[in-house]
């Protein structure tokens, strides 16, 4: 009955995130851009999580903690640390060699910033809105309910990293799904392997990384 249970909790889950990700993109096309600058910046960090809106309710629903998903505050400071020491060498390999190799355009997120308070911005963003909330859901909850079902690591980082894939298919071609499935095995391997690495850890990696885009695009 448990195992049943995960499997429907599993697959509602994955269901509402990636509603949530409908909505949201919709949100943004038709309604975002007619607010003010100041309120465009707070709403775009809170709608968000609507991605994990009904993981979390399923989440309370079950009565289960962050902790039950690898969330804990012990040694917080050394959880920020290795996070950004992981983001910051993921920038390296993943943005700052193909720019000098000259594949920049292939790795740009397409922001084109220029002026201080914009990278401040998309690194607040990509920290508390995009690798909180995706993290939350792909190597929180959804890493859970895989290995609880199969009670393999291996199964719970494969699909777990597939199902992160997916989410981006609305986002890009099909080598960027391939691409952040294996960003989202790599953060489960870190998670599983780096000594003081946990899913706060993952959260300032993923969020370091993703902010470092717009960097190295204007500095490249």
């Amino acid at each position: 009955m448990t195992r049943k249970k995960d499997w429907v909790n599993l697959i509602i889950g994955f269901i509402g995130s990636m509603l949530g990700l409908i909505v949201l993109n919709a949100f943004n096309r038709n309604i975002l851009m007619l607010l003010p600058l100041p309120a465009r910046m707070i709403t775009m960090v809170i709608t968000y999580w609507l991605i994990a809106l009904v993981p979390i309710i399923l989440m309370l629903a079950n009565k289960e903690k962050l902790s039950d998903y690898g969330f804990t505050a012990e040694k917080f400071g050394k959880q920020i640390i290795v996070g950004v020491l992981i983001g910051a060498a993921m920038s390296l390999v993943l943005t700052v060699v193909p720019h000098l190799l000259g594949f920049g355009e292939y790795v740009s997120s397409g922001k084109n910033y220029t002026r201080l308070w914009q990278f401040i911005y998309e690194f607040v963003y990509c920290i508390f809105a995009v690798s909180s909330a995706e993290e939350f859901v792909f190597r929180g909850y959804m890493y859970k309910k895989i290995f609880d079902i199969s009670g393999k690591e291996t199964a719970a980082v494969i699909v777990s990293s597939v199902l992160f894939g997916l989410f981006h298919i609305f986002g890009g071609s099909i080598v960027q799904v391939i691409m952040t499935a294996f960003i989202g095995a790599f953060f489960c391997l870190c998670r599983a392997k780096v000594k003081g690495c946990t899913m706060f850890s993952i959260i300032i990696a993923h969020g370091i990384y993703d902010a470092l885009i717009t960097v190295w695009a204007a500095v490249l």
